[in-house]
C-alpha cells in the first residue's frame, strides 16, 4: 500500500477563488519529485489504498448522515437508509453513507464513505463505461479540499500534488464489468471533501476527455463531515462520541465552520464551507463531525449579499455555545476581544444531595451583590485564585447568615462588554470567565455550581439578574442574522443593539438560556433588567400579551422559579413606568417604593404614598397578586449607595432624591452625623417593616460610598475592614434583628395577602387622626392588629405576641404618641427607636413601656426617627403582680 508524503497535504484548492490559505498548517518536509511520485504509483497494486497527510482529528458523520446531496457538484443523490455491504473483498464499512451519481453519459457511480479498522475508507464503484472506450482500464483523477466548497467548481485540481496536477489511481475491473476502487485515509486527516473525475486509461496519443457528472461538474463527496441534525441548536454530542453543530441564520447565503487547533490560535486551522443543499434545513444550518480531538474551539463566518449584514472575514460565536473561550487579538497596534466556543462537553458535577430551598415569595429577604467586587478586595483575606469569584462568595457565607438574608441576587454574570458593564451581554449561555479561578471557563462553571450547592445547603436561594433586551455593541449576535435577531435591523443597532425579544427564534433562544441555568446550574430565579422592553414587538410596538413574557409564565420548568421584572433601563439609566402583564406569576422590582420612601424621609413626601408603599403597594399588586410580588429597595447597584443618599444632595443629584442632612459631603459636625445615622436606620427600618420582599444592596451594611457619584463605574470593591468598624457592627446587627423580627412576626410582616382594613388603624400625634390632606405633615403612626381568630389556632408565636405599633417621623420636631390601650394581660414593649444611641436603639426582647398618667402609654418620637412597639403577654414577665421592669425589686422584697 502506497503512502503519500506529508508534503502532499492539500492546501486550498484554488487561490483565485478568494479562499483563505491554510498551507502553513501542513507538515513541513522536503517535497517529493515527480519521478519519485511516478515510481510510487507504479509500485502500487491495482485496487490498493492511498493515504494523504491531513488536518483534523477523528471526525465523521453520525449514522443519520446518509443521503447527502452535494451542492458543489450539483448532482442528484439518492438516500440510502441501511448500511451498504460491499460485495468485494473490502468488506463492510462502519457508519457508512452512500452516494449515487450519474455520469454525463448516464452511467452510475456509487460512492460509499465509512470507517474500517479505525481508518476512513472511500469505496467507489462505477458501472461499465463501454460507450467511452474499448479499453478496460479506468483511472480516478482526484484531489482533496478542506476549505471553501466553491473551489469544487474550478477547472483543475490545483495544489493536490507537488506539480499542481491531480492524483491518478487505477480502478480494478470486476468479472461483472464494473470498476471498483478503495481509498483509505487516517482518522486525523478528516474532515475533507473528495473531488474527482473519471478518466479512461488509453494510449498516450489518445484525446478522449475526462468523464464528469451529468451536469458537467466534478463528483464531490464529504469524508468525515456529515449532514448533521438541525436540533438541538449549538454543540451537542451523540452517544457514539460524534458531535453535531447547528445555528440559526435565515438570511445568510453561506456559512463557514472555522476550527481552531489551540487556545491562543488567532487564525482557524481549518475552515469548512457548508453546502446549503446539504447542511441547511429551513433556517437552520447544521453539520456533524466524528470527533474533535485535534481541534479545541470553533466559530462561524457568514456570507450574504449585503456587506452591512454579513462580514465574511469576521468570526462569529455560536449563540448556543455552553463553554466560551475569550481571547485578545492584537492587530496593527490595537487589541480586540474574540470569543469562540470550546469543542467539549460541559464538565460533570456532583449535584447529589442538592435541594432547592423553594422559599415562598413572602418569606424572601434578598442580598444583591456583584460577584467580583464582593470579595476581590485584599481585605477579604482570600487567596488570589478565588478572590472575586463564585468560590470567594461561597467563602463569605457566614456574613450573609449574620445579616439574616435567605437569598442572593447576583448582578449579571454572563459574558459581557467590560467597558460598558455587565448589563451589556455578549452571550446568554456562558459565564464571564473572570468570575472563576484563573479566569478559566471550566473552573468558572464548576465554581458557580459549587457555590449554588453550598448556598442551597444553608437554605439560601440564588437569583440571577439577566438582560435579554439588548447586547454589547460588538462580539454578540451581530453578523449572524441582524434582521432576525435585532429590532429593525442594522439601523437600530446604533441605538442600543435592541434584541427582537418576541421574534420566535430569539424568544426560543431566551427560553433555552433560562432552561440551561435552571437545569444545569440549579438557579432558583431570575430578575429581568429592562423588562419594559420585553413588551415590544418586531417594530417596537406595544404588545398587550407579549408571547415571551407569557411563555415564561406557563413554562413547565420556569413557572416554578421566581421571575421578577425590573423595568430599569440601563441604556437610558432611568426606570420605566409600565403596566407589566403578569398572569399571577411575575413579581416586580418596585421603583415607586424607593421613590416614595426617599421623598418621605427628606420631608417632601405625602402620607398617602408612605402608607401605600408600607402596606404592599396595592395600587400595583392588587390585580390578583399580592404584596409578596413587590420587591422593594432603597438603594441599588445603580445610583447612590445608602450612605451617600444621606450625605449628598447637590443639584446634579436631583433624580436621586437624596438629602445631605445639612452639609454636603464628608463632615465632622456631630449634629449632621447623628442625623445621617438616624436616616440610614430609618431607610432600613421602613424597608424591613413594609409588606413586600426587601432587597439589601451590597455595601450598605457597612457604609460603602462612591463619593456622591451615581455612576456604576464608581462603585468600589467591598471593603471587609468596614464590617468591623463601629458603624458596620451596629448596622449589620440591626439588619439581622430586622430580618429576625420579620420572620418572627410573619403573620403581619410577611403576609402573602394584603392586610384587611380592620387589621390596620392609622394615627396622627396623640391619637389624633392623620393629616392626610396636609402636604407639610411628616408624621404617621399605625397599629397592625393580629387576627385573633387565626392567632389562636396558629403558631406559638401568635400566643406570645400581639399587635404592632409603628411610628414614622420625618419632621424637624419631635412628636408625642399615645399607644393604644393594650388588651388585658398584655403590655407594650419598645423594640426599636432609631433615635436612641447604640446599642439601645433596638432590642430582641424589647424594653417595657410603662403606664404614664391617666393610664396611658405615651412615647416621644424624636425628629427624623422611627419607632416600633410590640404587645407582649404580660404573664411572661410578671412575678407576683410586678412587671419585668420591677422584677429585681420584687425578688428582693420577697426576701
Amino acid at each position: 500500500m502506497a503512502t503519500l508524503h506529508p508534503s502532499l497535504v492539500t492546501r486550498l484548492c484554488c487561490l483565485n477563488c478568494g479562499a483563505t490559505d491554510v498551507s502553513k498548517l501542513a507538515s513541513s518536509s522536503s517535497p517529493l519529485t515527480r519521478s519519485k511520485m511516478s515510481r510510487a504509483f507504479d509500485r502500487m497494486a491495482i485496487g490498493k489504498k492511498q493515504l494523504c497527510q491531513g488536518f483534523m482529528p477523528d471526525v465523521a458523520g453520525t449514522p443519520q448522515n446518509v443521503g447527502l446531496k452535494v451542492c458543489a457538484a450539483r448532482v442528484s443523490i439518492e438516500p440510502t437508509e441501511q448500511p451498504f455491504t460491499l460485495t468485494t473483498e473490502f468488506g463492510k464499512l462502519e457508519k457508512e453513507s452512500t452516494y449515487l451519481f450519474r455520469t454525463e453519459t448516464g452511467d452510475q457511480v456509487k460512492v460509499s464513505v465509512g470507517k474500517k479498522n479505525l481508518k476512513y475508507v472511500v469505496y467507489i464503484e462505477v458501472s461499465s463505461l463501454q460507450s467511452h472506450s474499448s479499453s478496460n482500464r479506468l483511472l480516478l483523477s482526484w484531489g482533496v479540499y478542506r476549505s471553501d466548497s466553491r473551489c469544487y467548481m474550478t477547472e483543475d485540481f490545483q495544489d493536490s500534488s507537488p506539480d499542481g496536477r491531480a492524483f491518478e489511481t487505477l480502478f480494478e475491473q470486476s468479472s461483472l464489468g464494473t470498476y471498483t476502487l478503495e481509498l483509505e485515509f487516517k482518522a486525523k486527516e478528516i474532515p475533507f471533501f473528495l473531488s474527482f473525475l473519471l478518466k479512461p486509461a488509453l494510449e498516450a496519443n489518445s484525446s478522449v476527455s475526462e468523464i464528469s457528472s451529468h451536469r458537467g461538474t466534478k463528483f464531490c463527496v464529504p469524508v468525515g463531515l456529515g449532514r448533521g441534525n438541525p436540533f438541538p441548536l449549538g454543540l451537542s454530542f451523540a452517544t457514539d462520541g460524534s458531535l453535531n453543530i447547528s445555528i440559526f441564520s435565515r438570511n445568510a447565503e453561506g456559512l463557514v465552520l472555522c476550527l481552531y487547533d489551540g487556545v491562543s490560535a488567532e487564525l482557524p486551522a481549518l475552515q469548512l464551507d457548508l453546502d446549503p443543499y446539504v447542511h441547511r434545513l429551513g433556517d437552520i444550518w447544521h453539520v456533524s463531525l466524528e470527533s474533535a480531538e485535534t481541534y479545541e474551539s470553533y466559530a462561524f463566518r457568514c456570507r450574504g449579499k449585503s456587506i452591512d449584514q454579513f462580514e465574511s472575514a469576521h468570526k462569529l460565536l455560536d449563540p448556543y455555545s455552553k463553554i466560551v473561550l475569550k481571547s485578545r487579538i492584537k492587530d496593527k497596534g490595537s487589541t480586540s476581544v474574540n470569543y469562540r466556543g470550546l469543542l467539549m462537553k460541559e464538565p460533570t458535577f456532583d449535584w447529589s444531595g442538592d435541594v432547592h430551598p423553594n422559599i415562598p415569595l413572602e418569606e424572601l429577604t434578598i442580598y444583591s451583590l456583584n460577584v467580583k467586587r464582593f470579595t476581590e478586595h485584599k481585605s477579604s483575606q482570600l487567596s488570589a485564585d478565588i478572590a472575586g469569584t463564585f468560590s470567594g462568595l461561597a467563602q463569605k457565607l457566614d456574613h450573609l447568615k449574620d445579616l439574616g438574608v435567605n437569598a442572593v441576587l447576583l448582578e449579571p454574570t454572563f459574558s459581557y462588554d467590560e467597558e460598558k458593564g455587565p448589563c451589556f451581554p455578549c452571550h446568554f449561555f456562558s459565564l464571564a470567565s473572570l468570575f472563576g479561578p484563573s479566569s478559566n471557563p471550566i473552573s468558572t462553571i464548576n465554581s458557580m455550581k459549587d457555590m449554588v450547592k453550598r448556598l442551597h445547603k444553608n437554605g439560601m436561594g440564588v437569583f440571577l439578574e439577566v438582560v435579554f433586551t439588548h447586547t454589547a455593541d460588538v462580539e454578540a449576535l451581530q453578523g449572524i442574522d441582524d434582521v432576525s435577531y435585532y429590532v429593525n435591523g442594522p439601523v437600530e443597532l446604533k441605538q442600543g443593539n435592541a434584541l427582537n425579544c418576541n421574534y420566535p427564534i430569539v424568544q426560543q433562544m431566551i427560553l433555552d438560556s433560562l432552561w440551561h441555568w435552571v437545569t444545569e446550574f440549579h438557579v432558583d430565579g431570575f430578575c429581568f433588567i429592562n423588562a419594559s422592553s420585553l413588551l415590544r414587538g418586531f417594530h417596537k410596538e406595544s404588545l398587550t400579551r407579549p408571547p415571551w413574557v407569557e411563555a415564561i409564565a406557563f413554562d413547565p420548568v420556569l413557572s416554578r422559579t421566581k421571575v421578577i421584572a425590573d423595568c430599569w433601563d440601563p441604556i437610558d439609566k432611568v426606570p420605566k413606568d409600565v403596566h407589566f402583564p403578569h398572569w399571577k406569576r411575575w413579581a416586580e422590582v418596585n421603583t415607586k417604593f424607593c421613590t416614595d420612601i426617599r421623598n418621605f424621609l427628606r420631608g417632601e413626601g405625602f402620607l398617602s404614598d408612605l402608607t401605600t408603599r408600607s402596606c404592599g403597594s396595592g395600587d400595583i399588586f392588587s390585580d390578583g397578586r399580592g404584596p409578596s410580588f413587590s420587591f422593594d429597595y432603597v438603594s441599588r447597584n445603580f445610583g447612590l449607595p445608602l450612605v451617600d443618599l444621606v450625605s449628598f444632595g447637590s443639584g446634579q443629584l436631583a433624580t436621586e432624591l437624596s438629602w445631605n442632612c445639612g452639609e454636603e459631603g464628608p463632615t465632622n459636625k456631630p449634629a449632621v452625623l447623628e442625623r445621617r445615622l438616624k436616616q440610614i436606620r430609618n431607610f432600613l427600618f421602613i424597608l424591613y417593616v413594609s409588606l413586600g420582599v426587601p432587597i439589601l444592596s451590597m455595601g450598605d451594611e457597612c457604609g460603602q460610598s462612591t463619593g456622591g457619584s451615581p455612576a456604576y463605574v464608581d462603585r468600589k470593591s467591598f471593603d471587609w475592614n468596614a464590617v468591623k468598624t463601629g458603624f458596620g457592627i451596629q448596622i449589620t446587627q440591626f439588619i439581622s434583628f430586622l430580618n429576625s423580627f420579620r420572620k418572627r412576626r410573619a403573620d403581619l410582616l410577611q403576609s402573602r395577602n394584603f392586610l384587611k382594613e380592620e387589621n390596620i388603624d392609622w394615627h396622627g400625634s396623640n391619637q389624633s387622626p392623620p393629616k392626610w390632606e396636609d402636604p407639610s405633615c411628616n408624621f404617621l403612626a399605625m397599629t397592625l392588629k393580629t387576627d385573633r381568630t387565626e392567632s389562636q389556632s396558629s403558631s406559638e408565636t401568635s400566643h406570645e405576641f400581639g399587635d404592632l405599633f409603628i411610628a414614622f417621623n420625618a419632621a424637624l420636631n419631635s412628636e408625642s404618641v399615645i399607644l393604644p390601650v393594650p388588651p388585658e394581660g398584655m403590655t407594650w414593649h419598645r423594640m426599636t427607636d432609631t433615635a436612641l444611641p447604640y446599642p439601645g436603639f433596638f432590642s430582641a426582647d424589647g424594653e417595657p413601656v410603662l403606664e404614664q398618667m391617666g393610664g396611658l402609654f405615651a412615647y416621644e418620637i424624636k425628629s427624623h426617627s422611627c419607632a416600633l412597639f410590640e404587645l407582649h403577654i404580660q404573664d411572661r414577665f410578671k412575678y407576683r403582680g410586678f412587671t419585668c421592669s420591677s422584677l429585681h425589686w420584687a425578688v428582693s422584697w420577697n426576701g
